[in-house]
């Protein structure tokens, strides 16, 4: 009786002992980690903004397929918000602020334990790329939220590895997003040409897009000094597509304006034409793929190129789209009647 007596008096001691340690525990935790992204910052700010990409890129649900995610009508932006439910508890996740590009703040609710406050902070690269940083804290915590803490090995173990997963995961999912590309032979059409102010060099596939870069801004300064407007997207005829490639790059316009002789900028009329149009969705670099269907396909079918050269248009504007994978051109190969 005695002994038991003694044993019951040292657990008292033990549980009294472990309720002092949980009791001095801190009163907050802060978990913080951050990534490079490869992807612009508008990207990456798109797909957090919205709850309804969560699920693709969170750790815990890669890690338990047995959790549930409920979507409002809301997802997305400020008032945007979800829920979870996993073997632990239901948790409720919503957006309180954001500024575009920059940050996002919300409010996480798990259980019966007190809120805690998320913060994403962005900056882009001069290299495209994007520092990401996420960001949980906690205040006045109580005991329950302590203990369960100190079971669990700590916040930082609890939600370190998860958040530095997650982040690996987003950054796959958008550099594959960026990835994506399509090629459709759309078929013999008509052109219907007009003038365009243009400007000629050579060009490499190492150095093109440098090149294209420079002669559409000198052809935009000279628009913008003689205050002439635009009529079309930019674009590109091939005059020779050897290694050394020379191209024209051009900005369509309404008529034949008047250009001065000591300007670099020329003008030229393209006639309305049968054509094979080809349209690329994605990256610029997979022009070479969808010139090499095209020319397949004109082989295929026994078509006959004209005596005018072929040439591109740059149907969007890149800036517009920071993705990639939506960026369209189309390619146009003159046909003989």
């Amino acid at each position: 009786m005695k002994a038991f007596k003694y044993i019951l008096l040292l657990l008292l001691v033990i549980i009294i002992g472990f309720s002092i340690y949980i009791a001095v525990q801190p009163n907050s935790f802060e978990v913080k980690r951050s990534r490079t992204m490869k992807a612009p910052v508008s990207m990456v700010y798109d797909n957090i903004i919205d709850f309804k990409n969560w699920k693709a890129w969170s750790s815990w649900a890669e890690a338990d397929p047995d959790m549930t995610f409920t979507l409002p009508e809301k997802t997305q932006g400020v008032g945007g918000s979800y829920s979870w439910e996993d073997k632990d508890g239901i948790g409720t996740m919503k957006t309180l602020a954001a500024t575009p590009s920059t940050s996002i703040t919300q409010e996480m609710q798990f259980a019966e334990f007190p809120p805690s406050n998320i913060a994403w902070d962005l900056k882009s690269n001069a290299d495209g790329t994007t520092e990401v940083t996420w960001n949980i804290k906690g205040e006045n915590l109580p005991f329950m939220f302590k203990l369960f803490s100190v079971l669990m090995g700590g916040m930082e173990k609890q939600i370190g590895p998860h958040y530095e997963r997650s982040l690996e995961k987003l950054d796959s999912i958008l550099v594959a997003d960026m990835q994506r590309y399509t090629i459709d032979i759309n078929g013999i059409t008509e052109y219907g040409g007009g003038f365009y102010l243009y400007k000629t060099t050579n060009a490499n596939s190492t150095n093109i897009s440098s090149k294209m870069a420079e002669s559409f801004g000198a052809i935009m300064q000279f628009m913008g000094q003689n205050g002439l407007k635009q009529s079309g997207m930019p674009l590109t005829v091939y005059n020779e597509m050897a290694e050394n490639i020379i191209m024209s790059n051009g900005i369509p316009v309404k008529e034949r304006v008047k250009i001065p002789a000591d300007a670099d900028v020329s003008i030229d009329f393209m006639p309305k034409m049968k054509v094979l149009k080809t349209t690329l969705m994605g990256n610029y670099e997979n022009l070479p793929k969808a010139w090499e269907a095209t020319m397949k396909h004109i082989a295929e079918q026994g078509l006959e190129p004209s005596e005018h050269k072929p040439f591109e248009i740059y149907t969007n504007d890149p800036g517009l789209y920071p993705n990639p994978a939506d960026w369209k051109t189309e390619i146009y190969i003159p046909l003989k009647d």
